[in-house]
């Protein structure tokens, strides 16, 4: 990006009022436009924007190519019409745009204006991070709170509203200044993302500024096949391959043996399977158990793992994890597997190239980054209707092959190998527990395996694995110079933004437990972030957040309520009394033994509680918490039928922190009792407690 005047910007439309705020890319430099009868900018704000189509200057946003660029567009198109206008009809106007825009992308519809019509070029850091993928799919309010950003403020007043006051427009302008400073910081954030694409699109003269991962891969590729086959682009895009059915058995790869009879079964398994490519959900799904490992198989890919546990390099032991280099797109080039409809030829050795020149060039050069995307993601993409790699055939080629020749890694290693444990495989590797000795073996296996299939595999050794389940475990490599690895449930650094990063104290800690053998209670007392406290939460729909809080928790009518009055109060409403005068069960209750009840005046605390009062108070849409001791409760409710889901169950009560407030420690209230709760169940998932242990909790 060039050193120019480019701009980060929000628009917010409402009913009888258009608010724009524009902010530098890299200075606090701002522009702020407002279209209402108390303040009107139409003319400052149209001459801005010819000033940046003039100078060539860039529109930054979050999802600005769908929304805010067809307002500018549409401002600058009908600049003549709207300019006779009074500042309310223009504004009306706008917002009647903006309602045929969202109503347009909310259907599926194709933007009014494309991309490559609009006059001042656009970076959507919404479309770049992929985030308008269904998998992936984010507001600016969860990226927000994703990034721990201090300020989670949703918009205060409904787009429907006829603005009367300048105090509403300032309400709205801060609103968009505190939109616009977070998707500058997601700019941030991407610079290494926006350079590549910068290069990419200078260099193939293909507007990739705004492209995702997928897009770059099809857009790239589309460029090499065509300059290779000499084929027009247009023409390329329209080809597909559709598929009634697939026969697995056709797929198989004759070198496919077992010697076993659990995977021989699996084989004869997968060749009875008769794909509908149009209709795949359950299509296919199997397991096995084998050696003490349940395995899974399905349409994408195979998962096993052993019991959950800590299994350690110790005692003559070694856990070795062996994964298929670039395993997809290599069985597709070992093996010369090509989309039907394309020039096998041509689509093999373009795949290879990416493949060769990944290899040839060092991870910090950004073309082994951008080969990598190509490679991984045509595998996606050849089952994808909307791509002209489409055929599910290549697809399922890959994945049913794919399981099938691990599994004879595995098989081959299970069997030869003496004293060998199977720790877990998934879609492109195995880690494995063999005894030191016969580590030699397990490599010879490994490289007949290669020569078989012509595929390769990397190498590496762990000190420890952590397994809770096949998808949340810890690697520990022996070399102290390589990052562990963590996944699911336990992974905490580095994560994408578009994830769930809820409560993140809980794996930190879990993590030093077992890796550092830090007690969980120490770790917690030397964290004091408190974004690490912080859970997230969003409501759709009919759904909303609601903080409910007890105001008077015994109401006015029963604080002086004689002991007499407790009594027949509580005979009254479904109590009786046990073995004792001041000793109370439900009466519906289903052991009214001794010894069971409550005194009478716990029971009838109990009993009015439904007659507290209570506040309610609704909070908005997208929120920030953490479980505190003194809080109030949150619940998603329903506006239709009035169903109330806490967020959190039990007796946990929350404090809203969706905008940050810098305080001291003690005074955030922490309920650290919760979080320990949370880190010693992930514990004794991983490592349960002996039952001997259970004794002393025992009278």
């Amino acid at each position: 990006m060039e050193e120019q005047k480019h701009w980060v910007h929000d628009y917010e439309t409402l009913a009888n009022c258009f608010v724009a705020v524009f902010e530098h890319y890299k200075k606090d430099e701002k522009r702020i436009f407002v279209i209402h009868e108390l303040r009107n900018d139409f003319v400052e704000f149209t001459n801005f924007l010819r000033s940046n189509k003039k100078n060539k200057e860039w529109h930054i946003s979050y999802n600005g190519i769908s929304f805010d660029s067809q307002i500018t567009e549409y401002i600058l198109r009908e600049n003549y019409v709207l300019s006779v206008m009074s500042p309310e009809d223009v504004a009306r106007h706008i917002y009647l745009k903006a309602q045929e825009t969202i109503e347009r992308s909310n259907t599926r519809q194709w933007a009014e204006y494309s991309e490559r019509n609009l006059t001042i070029t656009q970076l959507d850091v919404f479309k770049l991070n992929h985030w308008d993928n269904p998998a992936k799919r984010s507001s600016l309010k969860w990226i927000q709170y994703s990034m721990d950003w201090h300020n989670l403020k949703e918009m205060p007043i409904h787009h429907a509203t006829e603005i009367k006051t300048l105090e509403e427009i300032h309400m709205i302008i801060d609103y968009c200044i505190n939109d616009v400073q977070s998707t500058k910081a997601i700019m941030k954030l991407s610079s290494k993302q926006i350079a590549l694409r910068a290069q990419l699109t200078k260099e193939y003269k293909i507007n990739l500024y705004s492209a995702s991962e997928p897009k770059i891969s099809k857009e790239l590729f589309l460029y090499f096949l065509c300059e290779a086959s000499g084929e027009n682009k247009y023409d390329l895009r329209q080809q597909r391959t559709h598929r009634t059915s697939i026969k697995f058995k056709d797929l198989v790869l004759p070198y496919i043996k077992f010697e076993t009879l659990p995977f021989q079964n699996l084989k004869k398994v997968f060749e009875e399977v008769v794909l509908n490519p149009e209709n795949t959900k359950g299509g296919f799904k199997h397991s096995i158990k084998y050696k003490g490992v349940k395995t899974d198989f399905g349409l994408g890919g195979v998962h096993g793992a052993r019991k959950s546990g800590v299994y350690k390099s110790e005692n003559g032991m070694l856990i070795i994890s062996s994964d298929v280099v670039s395993y997809y797109p290599n069985l597709a080039i070992r093996n010369g597997w090509a989309p039907a409809h394309l020039p096998k030829d041509i689509f093999c050795r373009q795949y290879e190239w990416f493949f060769n020149e990944r290899v040839k060039i060092p991870k910090s050069d950004p073309r082994n980054y951008v080969y990598k995307i190509i490679l991984n993601s045509t595998y996606g993409l050849s089952n994808d209707k909307h791509c002209y790699l489409y055929d599910p055939e290549f697809t399922m080629r890959i994945t049913v092959n794919g399981q099938l020749s691990l599994m004879m890694l595995y098989e081959r290693l299970a069997e030869e190998i003496p004293g060998c444990m199977p720790l877990m495989q998934n879609t492109d590797g195995v880690e494995m527990m063999i005894p030191e000795e016969h580590k030699q073996q397990y490599m010879d296996i490994c490289a007949d395996w290669e020569n078989t299939t012509k595929l390769k595999l990397e190498h590496d050794e762990y000190s420890k694995m952590i397994i809770g389940d096949v998808n949340n475990y810890i690697a520990i490599p022996k070399d102290p110079k390589k990052e562990a690895k963590c996944k699911g449930r336990f992974e905490f650094k580095n994560l994408a933004l578009h994830k769930n990063k809820s409560f993140l104290i809980i794996p930190q800690a879990i993590y030093n437990y077992f890796v550092n053998d830090i007690p969980p209670e120490k770790y917690l007392m030397e964290n004091r972030n408190i974004f690490d406290y912080c859970g997230g939460v969003k409501a759709t729909g009919a759904w909303d957040f609601q903080k409910i809080s007890v105001v008077q928790a015994v109401a006015d009518d029963y604080k002086d309520y004689t002991q007499d009055q407790k009594v027949s109060y509580l005979k009254a409403n479904g109590w009786e009394q046990s073995w004792d005068d001041d000793n109370w069960v439900k009466s519906d209750a289903e052991n009214k033994e001794a010894n069971t009840g409550i005194n009478t005046d716990s029971a009838f605390l109990h009993s009015i509680k439904k007659h507290a009062v209570i506040n309610r108070e609704k909070l908005q849409k997208t929120i920030r918490y953490y479980i505190s001791e003194k809080g109030a409760k949150i619940s998603k409710v329903n506006r239709n039928d009035l169903r109330e889901i806490q967020i959190e169950a039990g007796p946990w009560l929350q404090t809203d922190f969706s905008k940050y407030e810098k305080k001291e420690w003690v005074e955030y209230g922490i309920n650290d009792k919760f979080y320990l709760s949370k880190i010693y169940n992930e514990i004794h998932h991983v490592l349960p407690v002996p039952s001997n242990q259970y004794d002393l909790f025992e009278d």
